[in-house]
């Protein structure tokens, strides 16, 4: 480790934006704006190798670390003319956290740092407010007890709540009848005088001894070096290994920690903070866009705790409509030449960095200062829209562009919206923070969000605002509901990167006691009278809009932007995949053409016969005592089939079609209860004593390998044959009404050449009858699927009878890792922990293991037949890190579900950029 300190300030940096490895994306940002001379406090970077030395020596900092800091901090002291732990001239700093890919709110920042009894007199002759200084230790002995001490929040909440009753008596504010919350509206941290915090401050230390049994820290050296080690400590946090587990972040990454000379936006009312976007990243849309709060600090914007003006006249953005009081409270009506100034630095930041930026900025006594710059989270529909404007700009190039838009975030994309003709009751308005429609139970913790989504109920999370302990209840959540906090909150930006609706800062809601009470406004802001809304009760969010809705509201589909179908037409031109979808109905088949599919690469036969109108015909073929009796139900079976492949062909015109034969053990398709059972009793006139002895005998002890696929058609070729006919038949259908039609018939579970050869001749035969049956022939491939490594190592054999392979990765994972799907969820989480898996397989292929065998097959298969067309079908088929393996392998399309085509489709372009740039370099569009 050859240095582990870069220092920036004073328009220098040791580092640079080419350094997020090593600085982190929040210590890179400071470095680059350092060096482009944007107004920066000094500070310096420890660097994301020393995290990694510190776990990797149990949690200690490697030899000459300290000594390095120390050194840093000299240079600090040299720049600002302060000092360190001086009551004369105190030097204060702010300790975060800053990994390569921004992780907002889940790990650790201290602020204030620095400070004990004889600084903060020195601090307030300096600053001439008494208040301030005050303020700003009792504020540092809250957060490092609870980050560094561990010593519970709420402790200190009760205990500010007390000072908030007591200067409401003061203020003759009646609190009787108050909650917490409502006391915070009416006496904020800002009402709390000198003799308040004081007492406070007394009360907090007295808290930490009785909780830890130790005083206060009060050596600022020591201060520091507990809070280097937090952030560290941080970077494991439970919130934090969630995030990373659903933003697929390495932990071998680790995260720096920044050490920054402190400004103050709580000076006064010449002073403020706030966060800003360059681009809207909820829309999009080109317009510098953000919030901030006057007289606070950088967590009171953030964490929700205070709603925040807007940054310009305009308002915030996102939908929100703004009013006069608004313009009046803008930072641009407050402070003009700050925000002059901040709009001139952001635009150059944006120019600079070639991307949207995230931006946090205090203004100390009119003085701008940059705290942060780095790539802003945005949604799906804001990626699409800032990458293919910023290509018609000629920022980026369309290659760029493409590169640019994650494609899992453009599910996000697919969401509902409200349908605005269905009835519907307004409960309240509050901020867009994050589109799309969500109905759900209202929940009001983030355990009981995870408890009861664990039962497969939708909830929605309500809270006053969220904090990051709150990750794992946001995941589990349809959507988010806080009190307060604004487009910018933990609530708005967590929300946004998961793709959940959020309405944030919706100040009619108070929440207490596990209950929400409602205060009902008119059009003109008048109150008229309030609703408790209680933990079940259904409640729908519009996050495009910010209304709230009390019970269910239906939804209308989500319409693709115009910018999408640019960006998603440049990834088709690029890309060398194709991408089909998996689709069952005429329905579905019209859903995934629609949606840009170019054929059906899985249509599963065993999904068409669970309607009412032919399971009883099912039932009867499957109990029949010998073939004569099957063939009777399977001939009640042959209009159904033969109607359900009409349909798909018509909406597939001119595409491939695969289809595959039955495949499930036939005992999934008899009565699962009593009820049942006795029903079929009566309809077949059959002893429910007999049915059960027939069932009985086609229960197997492990289905997945029992008798299944390939395997019916060798005990029961006229299973196979019914369905050949029902596909042929159609399809002669469809061809003669001048509809082109490619079905492509696939055998499921093969091993065997012999399985292949006996189920070829099988359908052939039937191909044969129906063709001379209509008098005309269609062009039909016979291919199998690849699901067991057998079928992998003996491809070369297939290859002889099959024209065409499709791999089954859901059943070749579970085969090859001889782990059941249906019974991993027990065990694979804990796998993943421990770093057996990166991933759980069923979601991203296992490429050593089960890529290593679809590589020989591809090997062994086209070495038998050259041009073997070569497919994917399962579900790893919409999943972009398995299509970029798929590309690498030269696969010849993937299939997913109809809405996991457009993720397919960029997915699939982003692979072929990727693998173009790795052969070498080429010219620019």
């Amino acid at each position: 480790m050859a240095r582990s300190i870069y220092f920036f300030g004073a328009g220098q940096a040791d580092g640079d934006a080419q350094q997020k490895d090593l600085l982190g994306g929040k210590g890179a940002g400071l470095a680059e704006m350092t060096r482009l001379g944007i107004p920066v406090p000094p500070g310096f970077t420890v660097t994301t190798e020393v995290c990694n030395a510190y776990y990797a020596a149990g949690k200690v900092l490697p030899a000459g670390v300290e000594d390095e800091i120390e050194a840093a901090i000299g240079r600090l002291e040299s720049l600002l003319d302060a000092r360190f732990g001086s009551p004369e001239a105190p030097l204060l700093v702010s300790v975060r956290s800053g990994a390569r890919a921004s992780m907002p709110g889940m790990m650790d920042t201290l602020l204030n740092l620095g400070i004990n009894d004889e600084i903060v007199a020195g601090l307030a002759r300096r600053t001439g407010s008494e208040r301030f200084a005050l303020d700003a230790y009792r504020r540092f002995i809250l957060t490092y007890s609870d980050i560094v001490l561990g010593v519970p929040r709420d402790r200190f909440e009760e205990a500010l709540g007390r000072a908030r009753r007591d200067a409401a008596a003061r203020l003759g504010v009646d609190a009787t009848r108050l909650n917490s919350a409502e006391l915070e509206r009416k006496v904020p941290d800002s009402l709390l005088d000198p003799e308040s915090l004081a007492a406070l401050i007394q009360r907090q230390k007295e808290i930490v001894v009785g909780a830890t049994g130790n005083a206060f820290p009060d050596d600022p050296r020591a201060q520091l070096g507990g809070a280097i080690r937090a952030v560290f400590d941080s970077w494991n946090n439970h919130r934090a290994q969630v995030y990373r587990k659903m933003h697929d972040i390495p932990e071998a990454w680790g995260t720096a920690c920044n050490v920054q000379a402190m400004v103050f936006g709580n000076l006064g009312d010449d002073s403020g903070t706030g966060v800003a976007f360059t681009r809207d990243p909820s829309t999009g849309e080109r317009r510098f866009y953000g919030e901030w709060l006057p007289n606070a600090q950088g967590e009171d914007v953030v964490a929700g705790v205070r709603t925040p003006h807007p940054l310009s006249r305009s308002g915030p953005g996102g939908g929100a409509a703004s009013d006069d009081a608004d313009d009046a409270s803008s930072l641009e009506a407050r402070m003009p030449e700050a925000h002059a100034q901040l709009v001139a630095v952001q635009a150059r930041l944006e120019q600079h960095f070639r991307d949207m930026q995230d931006l946090e900025f205090t203004i100390q006594r009119g003085e701008l200062f940059l705290l942060q710059c780095r790539t802003g989270k945005r949604t799906g529909r804001a990626a699409v829209r800032i990458a293919v404007e910023m290509a018609r700009e000629g920022l980026i190039s369309q290659r760029e562009a493409i590169l640019r838009v994650d494609p899992g975030s453009i599910d996000q994309l697919l969401h509902p919206s409200i349908d605005e003709g269905a009835p519907k009751r307004l409960l309240a308005r509050g901020l867009p923070a994050s589109p799309g429609a969500a109905t759900g139970q209202v929940v009001f913790s983030a355990d009981e969000a995870e408890r009861r989504a664990g039962q497969g109920k939708a909830v929605i999370l309500v809270r006053s605002e969220t904090s990051p302990e709150d990750i794992h209840g946001m995941k589990a959540a349809r959507g988010v509901l806080t009190a307060r906090g604004g487009m910018t909150s933990h609530a708005a930006v967590v929300a946004r990167g998961m793709g959940k609706s959020c309405v944030a800062g919706c100040s009619a809601i108070s929440v207490s006691q596990g209950q929400m009470a409602v205060t009902i406004y008119d059009d003109h802001g008048h109150a008229t009278g309030s609703i408790k809304v209680k933990a079940g009760d259904l409640i729908t969010l519009d996050g495009g809009t910010g209304r709230v809705y009390l019970g269910a509201v239906p939804t209308v589909p989500a319409a693709l932007s115009g910018e999408f179908e640019e960006l998603i037409g440049w990834a088709d031109a690029v890309r060398r995949l194709r991408v089909r979808s998996n689709a069952d109905t005429p329905h579905d088949a019209r859903t995934a053409r629609n949606f840009g599919a170019e054929g059906i690469g899985l249509c599963r036969t065993e999904h068409m016969f669970f309607d009412e109108e032919r399971i009883d015909a099912m039932r009867e073929m499957i109990l029949a005592d010998g073939e004569a009796g099957r063939r009777r139900a399977l001939a009640k079976l042959l209009p159904f089939q033969r109607g359900d492949f009409l349909g798909v062909f018509r909406e597939m015109a001119g595409l491939p079609v695969t289809i595959r034969l039955l495949d499930p053990p036939l005992h999934e398709f008899l009565p699962q209860d009593e009820a049942q059972l006795e029903q079929l009793s009566k309809a077949m006139g059959i002893s429910a004593k007999e049915l059960r002895r027939k069932s009985q005998e086609l229960a197997e002890y492990n289905p997945m390998l029992g008798h299944r696929g390939c395997r019916l058609a060798i005990t029961s070729p006229e299973i196979y044959e019914m369905q050949a006919r029902a596909i042929l038949e159609a399809a002669c259908e469809v061809a003669a009404a001048g509809i082109e039609v490619e079905p492509e018939i696939m055998i499921p579970l093969s091993m065997t050449r012999r399985e292949l050869a006996i189920t070829r001749a099988l359908v052939e035969g039937v191909a044969e009858q129906v063709f001379a049956e209509k008098g005309r022939r269609v062009d039909v491939r016979f291919g199998t699927m690849i699901e067991l490594p057998r079928a992998a190592i003996m491809a070369g054999e297939l290859a002889e009878e099959a024209e065409f392979f499709s791999f089954g990765t859901n059943d070749l994972t579970q085969t090859t890792l001889g782990i059941s799907r249906d019974d991993a969820g027990r065990f694979l989480g804990a796998y993943v922990e421990a770093g057996i898996f990166a991933k759980d397989p069923f979601q991203s292929l296992d490429v050593p293991g089960v890529g290593a065998l679809v590589e020989l097959a591809r090997d062994r298969g086209r070495a038998a037949r050259p041009g073997l067309k070569l497919g994917v079908c399962g579900e790893h088929g919409g999943d972009p890190s398995s299509i970029a393996f798929f590309e690498r392998a030269g696969l010849d399309y993937v299939s997913c579900s109809p809405f996991r085509v457009p993720v397919a489709r960029l997915a699939a372009a982003q692979a072929a950029l990727t693998a173009e740039s790795a052969r070498g370099p080429r010219a620019t569009d």
